[in-house]
């Protein structure tokens, strides 16, 4: 009996001595798990910092459509007064044209009658 509780204790003692002291392979294990962690923690803050990267380039986007599109409102609203200046411009061409043509009738008229001798 004397045997069995000495082995006992030297079962005990073993098995204590193996808990406090970690063995190579749970020290390489820690490690690993250690490094994963620090691989971890860097890739997430990776992902945050590209995540914060797409939210301003989607407001820059948002911005850009925005002025894109008043843009487009003032160079609609440009072309139709370009459209509407262009048919003033003709229309004053007309009435110059118009006008131009009623003066070269008076002054031929007032030829004529220069030319024409006086009636008796």
């Amino acid at each position: 009996m004397r045997r069995s509780v000495v082995g006992s204790i030297l079962l005990l003692a073993v098995t204590a001595a193996g808990a406090q002291a970690p063995s190579d392979e749970d020290r390489k294990r820690e490690a690993a798990i250690q490094q994963k962690q620090q691989q971890a923690g860097a890739a997430f803050r990776r992902l945050e910092q590209v995540q914060h990267e797409a939210k301003i380039a989607e407001q820059d986007f948002l911005n850009a459509r925005d002025a894109h599109g008043a843009a487009q409102k003032q160079a609609d609203e440009r072309r139709q007064r370009l459209e509407a200046a262009k048919k003033a411009l003709d229309a004053a061409r007309s009435r110059v044209e118009r006008a131009r043509k009623v003066y070269d009738e008076a002054v031929t008229g007032v030829d004529q009658a220069f030319q024409k001798p006086p009636a008796k």
